[in-house]
């Protein structure tokens, strides 16, 4: 069975989900800052509503989306969509005569998993825009110091070869337009870690921040559009809780 039919059929199994159409979580907006790791582009700030809901048979969590499936474990089996701002563009003098890179459209199936001792989130999407893979896992804890709780986060992300050459190769046709080097990318693996904190305003209503680090492997950082050797991002949430 291929992947593409594999998701047919799961999307036909969504019935089998709990159906309470009651929204449970959070909703609000938020300000998210990612950190470009190509040359000249700097950083990305956007204002943006934030949604970490579950509604029904569907579920929102931040950049990550969609429908429960069959049970599975401690959670479901999950349809999945990913939020991905990955790609660029090069109007920037540094990028003259790269193509710009079109955002990945990650589709796939996951898993939440909610156990006594954590949370397990892990996907697998395929990227329509390259062809290639994104694969991922993630812990997640969750405890409280006063009013405060806190989330720590640690995961892994593999990109296939498809996927990375998408976002940080560079053509022959490329390398003589630029006057960079030609760069064939290899897979990636790439640890995050990542810290969130939620402060209640009164009973309804929260802050929430995230911090998140990516460590870059070579597959990445070996690209000449590659500057640097990690990546930060977070956000600043401003959100009802509903339950």
């Amino acid at each position: 069975m291929n992947f593409k039919l594999g998701l047919v059929l799961l999307s036909c199994m969504a019935l089998s989900a709990p159906a309470q159409e009651r929204l449970t979580g959070d909703v609000g907006g938020a300000v998210y800052s990612t950190q470009k790791i190509v040359h000249s582009t700097g950083s990305q700030s956007l204002t943006l509503p934030y949604a970490y809901f579950d509604y029904g048979r569907f579920y929102t969590r931040v950049d990550t989306l969609g429908v429960k499936t069959l049970r599975l474990g401690d959670g479901y089996l999950e349809l999945a969509g990913r939020i991905s701002l990955e790609g660029f563009a090069t109007d920037a003098p540094a990028l003259h005569g790269i193509a710009a890179r079109a955002n990945p459209l990650p589709l796939g199936v996951g898993t939440y998993q909610e156990t006594p001792w954590g949370a397990i989130f892990a996907y697998s999407f395929y990227d329509k825009t390259s062809g290639g893979m994104l694969h991922e896992l993630t812990y997640a804890a969750e405890f409280q110091v006063g009013a405060v709780t806190v989330y720590p986060q640690l995961g892994i992300e593999h990109r296939t070869q498809k996927y990375v050459q998408h976002l940080y190769g560079v053509s022959s046709q490329e390398a003589l337009a630029s006057g960079l080097g030609a760069y064939s990318a290899t897979a990636s693996d790439t640890p995050v870690l990542a810290m969130a904190f939620e402060w209640p305003v009164d009973e309804a209503w929260h802050v929430n921040v995230q911090w998140r680090r990516r460590w870059l492997d070579r597959a990445i950082t070996q690209s000449p559009l590659v500057f640097t050797q990690r990546q930060d991002s977070g956000f600043l949430a401003l959100t009802r809780s509903f339950k």
